[in-house]
């Protein structure tokens, strides 16, 4: 049962909000847990770090599960998750940053893309309604 206001907020957010709005709250999930992570690096907090690209995994897998196949770009959407969960893997058994900054790197690049592309759609929704 949810009885923090800012958890039913939350959960009203993500009930409330687009596919497109789903997703980019997923990037920004990712990166902060990734920032996380390196924050526990630098504090040698290794249960932090572990819980922390834990979490960028599992939604990285999320990412991957719910691609639309049907499109081209969905396979070199897929290489890069995979390759970016390659990266997390190997931060984690290495309890290096540089990989996590690389793969924090593709997810931002990736969320300002999909940013980019959900204004240009509510854009040609509002001239098309």
């Amino acid at each position: 049962m949810i009885t923090s206001p800012y958890d039913k907020y939350r959960q009203s957010a993500v009930q409330t909000s687009s596919p497109s709005q789903l997703l980019l709250m997923l990037f920004d999930g990712a990166i902060r847990f990734g920032k996380s992570a390196m924050e526990g690096m630098d504090a040698a907090d290794y249960e932090k770090v572990n819980t922390n690209l834990g979490k960028v995994q599992s939604i990285v897998n999320e990412l991957i599960i719910t691609l639309d196949r049907s499109y081209e770009v969905s396979n070199g959407l897929y290489a890069l998750y995979e390759y970016t969960n390659h990266l997390l893997i190997q931060a984690n058994i290495k309890k290096a940053k540089e990989p996590v900054e690389e793969a924090l790197g593709y997810l931002s690049e990736l969320r300002q893309a999909f940013a980019q592309a959900a204004k240009m759609t509510a854009g040609q929704e509002i001239q098309n309604g």
